[in-house]
């Protein structure tokens, strides 16, 4: 019996969506003075959030997506990482996931008070 729904498979991929994300963030940085390097980015949220406003109920199919930022403008050497970008994403990353981490914390210690009785 499955007691709590899709929500923790979808709380799982929003983890692994901050993980990859944390790996993107990292290397833009690293990568901040390669010319030619192109900023990566992780999209998941987006995905998730379009998904429901369509009314689409199954969310299983969607997964975090790794991509090119085509947006942020280059510098001359076609280079588009920005230190600064990187920082204030990486700083809401870690954000999302702690909240992902403390509502996963929070569904599993009621479920654990469901079982025990609170003892």
């Amino acid at each position: 019996m499955n007691v709590s729904g899709n929500s923790d498979a979808l709380l799982m991929k929003l983890l692994d969506a901050a993980t990859l994300r944390h790996g993107a963030i990292a290397n833009n940085i690293a990568n901040q003075n390669t010319p030619g390097y192109k900023r990566q980015v992780v999209v998941f949220e987006e995905l998730i959030e379009d998904a429901l406003v369509s009314g689409k109920k199954d969310l299983s199919r969607y997964a975090p997506l790794e991509t090119t930022d085509q947006v942020t403008p280059a510098r001359s050497d076609g280079n588009n990482v920005t230190p600064e970008l990187e920082q204030v994403a990486e700083q809401e990353n870690r954000m999302l996931y702690e909240t992902y981490v403390a509502i996963l914390q929070g569904r599993y210690s009621l479920l654990n008070t469901a079982i025990t009785g609170g003892n």
